[in-house]
This record gives structure tokens, sequence and C-alpha cells, in this order.
């Protein structure tokens, strides 16, 4: 249970909010034109309703118009800054500043942007070129004094700290991070002294209320913790983590019942948060509530099958429980991870006796006590091992994203946690609701973005630049040879409604018509053959495809609708032959032969097409997707690289080539791209980006 205490309260010390409330009351500058005055008015008023994606896609629109006016790159900074994304704000803001130097807030926001990521002591120098024009500007002293508490100069803080203080007596914020600041110089009389203050000034601040609840929880002065963390979760009562820490008060004080009430609720909130299922572990456990407990421990373990103190845990659960089988290995496997963990070797030792295996328990006894023995005798060469319940992570302070000491190797293990991990899903919202706000906070499946394929379903509006233009298509649908338009789009169309269905079928009823007729043209296979893969008929419309290209070999349309065709029912194929139960390893054979066969046509015909036409973008990007699925990331590279080089503003290239450089561990050129994704509309980005930092 103590190892919560730890993670019970941090001061979220940079006010978002500050940046953007006093960056919106500079003017923009006036643009001789009056669609970029009405781009820019447009993207302002989107950005104060926290629709963060939309303005940005407003302010690349001034940009293009207007490149050499910094206003556009200083909102858009703004908007990225809000959505997590602090290299991309950065940038952003060097832009603006490179433009106007004279641009004060783009100092405060760039400020932000750095101390965000770590970068404090460049923050400190955005700070001071900022009071430079205005030396008593509340939020460049209070960032300030902040960025300079997290770089531990102590003096430099205090004084800052003063002079802002002396300037806003009332700024209840100034108070709370001075609170922090006494609590990290160890004087928590005085950050008590500071946090009465700016709770007095403002009893909604809740990071007050956790400072002050954490230290009275040091000083064990339940009564008092409890009642700020009564308060915290009062202000912010869809927060799980806050039922977490009430849970590890309430439990101190004797309230069990009030302690499993709030992790219960918690999980009610998140069903993902590892925190709450581990102590509530813990408490059933505690009331010999074993099989429930072992449960909490197991979906702690699918979240994170690393953290050896539930599976620990767990092993001791299935003792209680007379499984001993089962207890063993959870304690062999913490062995083979932690070979002088002593405490494993007992406890093996005891489920080998439950078992009646009296020669293993003996043997794994005796380890036991050998690692105790050299430790007493000689703890400097005979360290014991020290399972910790999350892993710890590397210090980030002064660096960027992508040289933080991660190695390749634990940035792909960590992004394939994420692929792996099943998140909820999410509630289904209309168009503008599922932009709307931090975007970055929604749990998004972490899955490249679709390939493209031809329906005669119109693509629904997005975000995205990118237009689907394809020229031969285009000419084809110009030239009016069948009735129907036909449209690229991402991913494969939703034909489930059954007025949708039917309407396609009766489409398919003229074609077959026409071609029964004898008359039929390309045209007219091709469009059966779109038909029918809507439908996921695959058979019938390779079988149509293939005669449309026979009778047409430059058809390039048809060259990338059979590719498409050929991989779906490749892949299909495969997961038909994964569930066959009859003769299981013939159908596996036979279903990966198919499956081979599906990709290397699929790849054949899109490098046709590209014979065709070099900058068909699209056939690079289902190029690189087939190469993401086979595990060739290399290759995934190149070909999202060949489309980004034809047209730089493909935001799902970006995205994709982000994923596959996480794929092998670069992380650097992967937050690059996911930033770039996120700027042309790429949902995603964000939360992505959020999630490996």
């Amino acid at each position: 249970m103590a190892a919560t205490s730890a993670a019970m309260v941090r001061l979220s010390m940079l006010p978002v909010a500050g940046v953007v409330l006093s960056a919106m009351l500079v003017p923009a500058t006036a643009m001789a034109q009056i669609n970029a005055e009405q781009v820019m008015a447009i993207g302002r008023n989107v950005l104060s309703m926290d629709d963060y994606m939309l303005s940005i896609q407003y302010f690349n629109q001034a940009i293009k118009a207007k490149p050499y006016l910094a206003d556009p790159y200083f909102y858009r900074a703004i908007a990225k800054l809000s959505l997590d994304d602090y290299a991309g704000a950065e940038e952003d803001c060097t832009l603006a500043l490179e433009r106007n130097r004279f641009k004060s807030e783009a100092y405060k926001v760039r400020g932000f942007a750095r101390q965000s990521m770590g970068l404090d002591s460049l923050a400190i120098e955005d700070y001071d070129r900022g009071l430079e024009y205005n030396p008593y500007d509340k939020y460049f002293l209070f960032y300030k004094a902040v960025a300079q508490t997290e770089s531990q100069r102590w003096e430099g803080a205090d004084s800052t700290f003063r002079v802002l203080l002396r300037q806003y007596p009332g700024f209840e914020e100034g108070y709370a991070a001075r609170g922090r600041f006494n609590v990290l110089r160890g004087d928590t009389v005085a950050a008590l002294s500071d946090l009465d203050r700016a709770i007095s000034i403002d009893s909604s601040l809740v990071n007050a209320h956790l400072m002050r609840a954490d230290i009275n929880a040091s000083r064990r002065n339940w009564q008092e913790a409890m009642s700020d963390m009564d308060q915290a979760v009062k202000l912010r009562p869809q927060e799980a983590d806050l039922y977490v820490n009430r849970a590890f008060v309430r439990y101190n004080a004797d309230d069990f019942f009030g302690a499993m009430s709030d992790y219960n609720y918690a999980l009610q909130l998140n069903p993902n948060n590892a925190a709450a299922l581990f102590n509530r572990a813990l408490l059933r456990y505690e009331v010999k509530d074993l099989e429930r407990s072992a449960a909490d421990l197991t979906s702690v373990l699918a979240l994170d099958p690393s953290n050896f103190h539930a599976l620990y845990n767990r092993g001791l659960v299935y003792l209680d429980l007379q499984r001993p089988k089962e207890a063993a290995a959870d304690f062999m496997a913490i062995s083979k991870r932690y070979p002088r963990f002593y405490p494993a070797y007992y406890a093996l030792a005891e489920a080998y006796r439950d078992m009646g295996d009296m020669r293993s328990a003996m043997q794994y006894a005796h380890r036991g006590d050998q690692l105790v023995e050299g430790y007493v005798t000689d703890p400097i060469h005979n360290r014991l091992d020290r399972p910790t319940i999350v892993r710890a992570e590397a210090n980030t302070k002064g660096m960027r994203p992508g040289q933080d000491g991660e190695s390749e190797d634990e940035v792909m293990s960590r992004f394939n946690q994420l692929v792996t991990v099943s998140e909820a899903s999410e509630t289904p919202l209309s168009y503008n609701e599922k932009i709307k706000g931090r975007v970055q906070d929604r749990d998004v499946q972490v899955e490249p973005e679709p390939m493209y394929t031809l329906s005669f379903l119109m693509p629904p509006t997005t975000l995205r630049s990118i237009s689907n233009y394809f020229r031969e298509l285009d000419e084809l649908n110009a030239a009016r040879y069948i009735r129907q338009q036909m449209y690229l789009n991402a991913g494969a169309a939703q034909v489930g409604e059954s007025e949708t269905a039917g309407r396609m079928f009766d489409i398919v009823e003229e074609y077959n018509g026409i071609i029964a007729s004898g008359s039929g043209r390309p045209i007219d296979y091709l469009a059966r053959g779109v038909l029918y893969t809507m439908l996921k008929n695959y058979e019938a419309a390779l079988t149509d495809l293939d005669k449309a290209v026979s009778l047409n070999p430059q058809f390039t349309v048809a060259y990338m609708a059979r590719a498409y065709a050929r991989y779906i029912h490749g892949v299909n194929a495969l997961a038909a032959g994964a569930g066959d139960d009859e003769d299981t390893e013939a159908s596996r054979r036979l279903a990966q032969m198919a499956v081979q066969r599906g990709v290397s046509d699929a790849l054949a015909d899109y490098n046709m097409a590209l014979q065709q036409d070099p900058r068909l973008i699209f056939a690079w990007f289902n190029k690189g997707n087939i190469y993401y699925a086979l595990g060739d990331f290399t290759s995934a590279i190149q070909s999202f690289s060949e489309a980004l080089r034809i047209d730089p503003d493909f935001g799902q290239a970006y995205f994709n080539r982000g994923i596959s450089y996480l794929r092998m561990g670069n992380k650097a050129q992967a937050f690059s791209d996911l930033s770039k994704a996120g700027e042309l509309g790429v949902l995603p980005s964000y939360n992505l980006l959020k999630r490996m930092k």
C-alpha cells in the first residue's frame, strides 16, 4: 500500500490557461488579403473554444497564404502546446520569432514548451528575454521561478518568487508554486504557510490541496490529509487517480470500507488503472477475498507483464488458495529475472513442499539461505535483487524527445506494449466531438492509417489536408463511362447497413445485365469488381478485375483496385486457415501460401500502377502499409518517404512512417513525423506522442 504515497501528489505548475489567455490579447498582424484575415479570425475563435486540431488547420491555410507573417505560427504553437506537442510548439515559436523578434509572447510560449520538455535552462533564457520587454509580467516571472525550482537554482527561484508575490500579492498560483519550492527544499513549515495562503485566496486550487494532503500524510495526520483529499475529489470528480490517493489515506485511517469504495469507483472511471487494481488486490488479500485478489493481480499483469511485484504477490495469493503449481510458476519467473531475490526461493520452497516435492523444496530453501548468508558476510559483493513495482524512469532533464537515454530496444518494447494493450473502445461520437478538445487524452488504438481503396461511397469530410486526388480516376469519372461516381477512400467502405448493401447489390445486377449481353467493357468489369470488393466477395472481385486488366493492360485504376482486393483476399485466407479446426497444420500452410501469393501479387499490381504513374502517392502509401504488416519496416519507411517526397502534406504517410520508426526504436524521427502528422490533422498522433513520452 505504501507504494502509492510517492505518487500521491504533484504540482501542475505550468497552467496553460495563463499562456493562452495572455497570448490572446496580442493583436494579429494586419493582413492585406481579406481571406487571410478571415482565416486567422476563424482560427483564433476556434482556438478559444479549445478545438485545437481544427484551429491548426486554419493556421496552416494562413501560413500557406502568407508564410512571412509571425502570427499564424504563433497561434499554431499555442494549439500544439495545448495538445502536448511541445517540440512542435517550440519550432513554431522559433519560426514566429524569426519573422518578428519583438513578439514577446512567443518567448513565453516557447519557454513554456521548453520547460515542459525538461529544457529548463533554455526556458529561463526565453523568460529573461521576455522580461526585458516587460520586467513585471506575471507569467514570465511565474514560469521563470518554476523553471529555476526545477533546475534547483534555489537562490534564483527564491528571488524571483519574492518579486512575483510582491508585485502580485493575490496571485494564488504563485503561493502554491512557492509551496512546492519549499517542499523540495525540505522546509515543510514554510510550505504549509504558502499553501494555506493559496487556499485562502482560492479554495478551488486542487494542486494546493494535494500538496497539503501529502505533507500531512507524511506526518501521519490522516484526518487533515483526508479533508484535503475530499476537497480535491469534489473539485475533480472524474479523475480516477484522486480516488486512488484518497483510498491510501482512508486505509491508513483504518477506513477499509471507504478505501475499497474508492478503489472500486476509480476502476469504474478507468478500468485500466494499474495502481487501483494493485492496491485493491492487496486490500482484498488482507480481508481474505483471495480469488478476487488474484483476479486483480492478473489484470495488473495483463497491463504490465514486467510488474514483478504484482507477480510475486499473486504467487503468495496462489499459495493461500492452495494452488502451488501456479504459485511456483510465478515465483520461478521472478527468480529468472532477479536471480538474487531471495524471497522468491523461500516461496518456491513452500510451493514445492505443498506439491509434496520435498527434495526441490529443500534445494530452493538452501538457495535462499545461501543468498542471505552471502549478503550478511559481504554485502558489497553479494547484493540482493529488489524488484520494484514500476520500472525506473530515465532522467530526461536537459534532453529533447528521442534523446532521453532510452535505447532502441526500450523504445520498441514500449511501443509494442502500446500496440498490444486492449484499449477501452471509444464511445461513438459525432465528427466534431471526436476532434474537439484535448484529443491527446483519448485512448486511440495504435494502428497504421488504413490503405486506400476504390469505392462507390463518398469519403467522409475530415480535417486532413490530403485531397484523395487520383488523376486517372478523376479522368475516368469526367468521361462519364458509367452512371455512378467512383471515389478513392482511406479504409474499406462500410456497407453494413441494409439500405447501403441493398443499393450495392442492385448496382451489381445492373452490371450483370450489361456483361451478360456481351457488351461488357473494361470499365464495367472494374465497376463490378469494385462493388464485389465492397461486398467482400473477393473471389468474384478478382475474376472481374483480372478481366478488366486483360482487356486494357494500361488500366491504372484497375491495377489499384485489384492490388487491394488481392491483398485483402490473402489476409482473409490466413484468418480463415488459422480458425480451421480440421487438419489445422495443412490449413495453416495453405493459408500462409495464399497470403504470400496475395502479398506478392498486390505489390506487383501497385508496381504496375506506379510504372504508368510514378507520382501515384496512394500506391506508394499502400505498399508501405503492406510492408508494415509484414514487419519489413525499412521498406515501409522507404515507401512512405517516397509518397512524402511527392506530397509533403500527406499526413497519413507521416503517421505511418512515424510508427514504423517507433517499431525500429528510432524515437527522434518518430516524434518528428508524429508531430507533423498531428499538424496535418491525423487524430491519433497527439495521443501516441503523449503515451510514448
